[in-house]
């Protein structure tokens, strides 16, 4: 059943408003019909079973048949910090990891970052990057949209972990710590209902350099490996990621 994310002020006690380019899509896309059923989110809490009332241009009313269960969230919370890589490798990055379950994304500047980053235009490739996410929220049935931040410099990422239970700096050249032995301790310290936050650094096409990886472990990070072979940058968050989940339980873990 196709799945609309709404704003909270959309969400009223008996009725959703849809409007914008949803609407639109509901509309010209779905070829919609009043009677048709959707299900509809504000992203924060609260998520319905609808019934489409009547189309106009540029709206959808819907009325709510039926308050759902917002279950389809991990109880970890996954935060990716990828740094800019060239091209649309960060849509890929954040189009899959929002499928596997991270809810945030923060691009970051670091000493090997080949993009040249230029604030005035990265208005309109975050508008991009938060439209990716919240389709893939979409297509994944998530109960929210994963928040995609302003890209960081270095300094403010390091500032930034304090704010998680745990940090993963993912860093090729780390032989010792992978990420399943750093993280299952962690992760099997958690009581069952509890939830935790935890972030983890991905760098740009070239990686880390050593000094930027001992930084990362002053300001509170665990270096960690993600097996014997390179991964992609753009690969390496997903893997991460799904690594974390399925040790937590949520993919069948222990």
């Amino acid at each position: 059943m196709q799945r609309y994310f709404v704003t909270p002020e959309q969400f009223h006690p008996e009725t959703v408003v849809i409007s914008g380019e949803d609407a639109r899509h509901i509309a010209k896309v779905m070829r919609g019909k009043a009677g048709d059923k959707l299900i509809v989110s504000d992203g924060v809490s609260r998520e319905a079973l609808v019934e489409i009332a009547g189309i106009e241009i540029g709206e959808v009313n819907v009325n709510i048949l039926e308050m759902l269960d917002m279950t389809h969230e991990p109880r970890i919370k996954i935060t990716v910090a990828q740094s800019l890589p060239k091209g649309d490798k960060l849509e890929t990055v954040i189009q899959k990891c929002t499928e596997i379950g991270a809810v945030g994304f923060v691009p970051f500047l670091s000493e090997r970052t080949i993009v040249q980053y230029d604030e005035r235009k990265e208005s309109k490739r975050l508008e991009r990057w938060r439209k990716i996410c919240k389709e893939a929220a979409e297509q994944a049935h998530r109960n929210i949209v994963p928040e995609v931040h302003s890209p960081l410099s270095w300094k403010l990422l390091l500032k930034s972990f304090s704010e998680y239970d745990a940090v993963y700096f993912c860093y090729e050249k780390e032989e010792g710590l992978q990420l399943r032995s750093a993280a299952a301790p962690w992760l099997s310290g958690l009581p069952q209902q509890s939830s935790g936050k935890v972030m983890v650094v991905v760098g740009p096409e070239g990686g880390f350099s050593p000094e930027e990886c001992r930084a990362a472990e002053e300001a509170g990070a665990v270096s960690v490996g993600l097996g014997r072979r390179i991964l992609r940058c753009e690969t390496a968050g997903m893997v991460a990621a799904a690594c974390i989940l399925y040790e937590s339980g949520e993919m069948g873990g222990v």
